[in-house]
Formats: structure tokens, sequence, C-alpha cells
């Protein structure tokens, strides 16, 4: 018997059975009374989420991210880790790599350290389509404590979820790059998870609000590394377009030594935008325009949301960052 149970046999959420736990004035002493008669005909003894940031709390937070070699993800776990240090929590990192199996046992390994609350790093852990993932086993862990998502979605009651608006920042971009004078517009991708399936939907409408042919041809997906895009698209010489739209930096940054190695100027040739706006950005030549994911902010409103759960307050379970496009050297708009 969980939490989860308790909250269905009392008809109510579980942020209610966790208030009724922290004894909080907000909750009627009707619905209290309720609520303790199915916990105590049930013999069931509040863990430590129910209890929220009470002296039973175990004081810790799950992270499971897929890599730290990845430059958002090591920004995001720094920060996470440092301000959940800030409200007196610690932390337990794992990577998971982004197979399905390594990210079930990753759970499955972390739920057994006792902690308040998981905090999942990235959009693969909302399911794959293209691979058609089971999100069973995070609709599971959420049974027991709750779960925060970043830039993914998951429809659960104990399931929060922090997004940036992925599909409006690349249907912006895109629509300005369009209106720039470019048509022939490349889509460079290197997943088809949560977030990039966002992205595709706003390239694709943005280019069919122009009357411009979504093509099969310009969806390209290649591994995130630099010189393996500039190879790939070089070696693609029936392949012809004027503008890149990436999902990453560094896939971006592929795109521009392939410009380069085609004597192609940038951005008068061709157009690059990529996506976070990390130090790839700013370390490549000519400087990289690209969308910036507000990973600070998203991870703030993650850690904001986490404390608010844990006291047993409400919280919504999807809220958007807005991202914006930081433009640099490669775009002439």
């Amino acid at each position: 018997m969980n939490i989860y149970d308790i909250a269905k046999l009392a008809g109510v959420s579980i942020a209610t059975v966790s208030r009724v736990v922290n004894d909080s004035p907000k909750v009627s002493e009707k619905t209290k009374e309720k609520v303790r008669a199915v916990m105590a005909a049930n013999d069931y003894i509040p863990n430590v989420f129910a209890r929220g940031m009470s002296l039973n709390s175990m004081k810790t937070v799950g992270i499971i991210c897929p890599s730290v070699s990845d430059h958002y993800m090591a920004s995001a776990v720094a920060y996470l880790e440092k301000n959940l240090r800030n409200y007196g929590y610690d932390c337990i990192l794992y990577c998971s790599g982004y197979e399905q199996e390594d990210k079930e046992i990753s759970v499955q390994m972390i739920l057994q350290k006792r902690i308040d609350a998981l905090l999942l790093v990235g959009s693969c852990y909302a399911g794959d389509k293209e691979y058609g993932e089971d999100i069973t086993y995070i609709k599971k862990a959420s049974e027991e404590i709750p779960v925060f998502i970043m830039n993914g979605f998951i429809d659960g009651e104990n399931i929060y979820c922090m997004l940036t608006d992925d599909y409006q920042s690349v249907y912006d971009a895109a629509s300005a790059m369009i209106a720039s004078g470019r048509e022939q517009i490349l889509f460079l991708s290197d997943s088809y998870s949560y977030s990039a399936m966002h992205k595709l939907k706003g390239y694709e409408d943005a280019l069919k609000a122009a009357d411009i042919p979504v093509l099969g041809e310009r969806k390209v997906y290649i591994k995130n590394e630099i010189h393996l895009v500039r190879d790939i698209l070089l070696a693609r010489k029936d392949l012809e377009f004027d503008g890149v739209i990436a999902t990453d930096d560094g896939l971006a940054v592929g795109a521009v030594k392939y410009a380069r190695a085609k004597k192609l100027s940038v951005p008068q040739d061709i157009s690059i935008i990529g996506y976070n706006n990390s130090e790839l950005s700013i370390g490549c030549e000519p400087e990289l325009s690209s969308i910036d994911s507000r990973g600070d902010l998203l991870c703030k409103m993650t850690i904001d949301s986490l404390m608010e759960v844990l006291k047993g307050e409400s919280m919504e379970h999807r809220k958007y960052v807005q991202c914006r496009l930081e433009k640099r050297c490669t775009t002439d708009f």
C-alpha cells in the first residue's frame, strides 16, 4: 500500500494525502478524517514523500541524466545540485545512458536509496517515438515519490514536467529564416525524443505556413559529433540547402564546418541556427546563432516546484519556459 493507493481509495489527490499527513490547515477537517480513516483501515505508514519536509525526510533527491559529457546536461546537473544543497538536500546522481534497459535499471537502483524525489534531466525519459519506448517504469516510480522531468512530458498525477517551448522557438526561427529569403532549409537532429519531435513539428509547420514543401530528404538524423556531421553532409552531394536548423549546437557547428569545407560563405550562402546557446555557439567561427533554451530558468523552476510539492502544496503538472533566439554571425536577419 502506497500513497498512490491511499489517494485513489480516498478519492483525493496525492498532494491532498501529503497535506493530511503534514496536518496542513489548507485541508478541511472532513477531508482529513476521510483520508485518515482510509490510512488506518489499510495500516498505511506514510513514507518520506508523504511526510514532505518533516523530520522523517531523508533530505535526499535523486538525479538521473543520460550523460554528463554533454555540456547542457552537465550545466543542468551542476545547477540542480548547488541549489538543492542550498535547501539542505543532498543529491545522488546516476548517468543512465540512452538505452531503454539502462534507464529502467538506473531508476530501479536510485529508488532503493530512499530518496524524497526523483529528477529526470532530459526529454529522453519521456520516451522515444521512433522506437516506441515504454514509460511504465517512470509511472511506477511516481507511485512512490514525486517525479520531475525536465523538458519532457508524461501524464501522471505525481509527475511534474518542466518544459521549454521547443515547438514555438523552432517555428519562429524557421519563419524568420524563410522571411530572410531561405527556402531550402535543412532540419538536423540526433534523436526522436519528445523534445526533438516538437522541434521537428515547429520546423514543418513553419515551412507549411510559407507554402514550402516539407521534403523527407531535408530531415537528416546524425549522431551528434561535429566532424561526423560535416563528413556526412559533404557525402550527400545530391542534397541542396541554403539554411540549417539544428536541434543542438554541436550539430549546427558541424554544419558550419561543412560550409567552410565547401567554401560557402556563412551567412550569405547558407544560414545556420543551433539550439541550447551553449559554449559551442561562441567558440564557433563564425559565432553561431542559437536558440537559448533558458536552462538555468528551467532548473530554477524545477527546484521551486519540487520544494512546493515536498511541502504538500498543489502544483501544476506542466510548466513552460519561453526560449529566445540569440542572433550572432551565422544568420543575416
